[in-house]
């Protein structure tokens, strides 16, 4: 097994944070060389963030409130200052959730590419009315009303959609395209299946 990057992206609700651990359970269970993991999760911390004092954080969580989608400088900020502290040339890396914007698709490409990785993007496609199903049933406390999932799906046309293009045609990137609808095993092996471990 090679050292990896990988990255998961796709409509709220699609299961990448379910995958991205399976991925990373699969890697710790199958390493011959018992590399450990560093797993980035921005959509956690994130939380984290606001819930704390300060006054960045206080605006942040305005705009979280009013189901505004944050801007990129404070993205790169949660994952960048990670990334400087955790990274390790013999780390395989799981990036969940992380790039949403164009602008900080290009710096998370630039970061790998500075740490010499070629990271494999895992689009997990899945319907807007699939998401709009799981992000009901889930009831999270940022999926409260059907409003609040109707403005977290639209993002994702406006700005995570034109990301994954970038990401799709980028020479940055090794990307695949993941059926996300199926149950949670079966993407699972097809995610195995397209890295080529079955």
């Amino acid at each position: 097994m090679e050292l990896g990057t990988y990255i998961f992206i796709g409509r709220s609700g699609c299961g990448k944070g379910t995958q991205a651990k399976l991925l990373s359970e699969y890697i710790k269970k199958n390493d011959p060389k018992n590399r450990s993991i560093f797993y980035m999760e921005s959509g956690e911390k994130f939380r984290e963030f606001i819930s704390s004092s300060g006054y960045t954080a206080k605006l942040a969580k305005k705009i979280a409130e009013q189901g505004g989608l944050q801007p990129a400088f404070l993205a790169v900020h949660l994952w960048s200052h990670l990334m400087i502290e955790q990274m390790d040339q013999d780390k395989h890396v799981i990036i969940d959730g992380t790039p949403r914007k164009l602008e900080e698709a290009k710096i998370l490409g630039e970061g790998l590419a500075f740490y010499g990785r070629k990271p494999v993007v895992i689009f997990m496609n899945v319907s807007r009315a699939w998401a709009e199903d799981k992000l009901t049933k889930r009831g999270r406390t940022d999926d409260k009303t059907k409003k609040e999932i109707k403005k977290r799906l639209d993002w994702f046309e406006s700005d995570v959609a034109p990301t994954v293009e970038y990401l799709k045609k980028s020479p940055l990137y090794k990307f695949i395209e993941i059926n996300g609808e199926p149950r949670i095993e079966e993407v699972h092996a097809q995610i195995l299946a397209k890295l080529g471990w079955q």
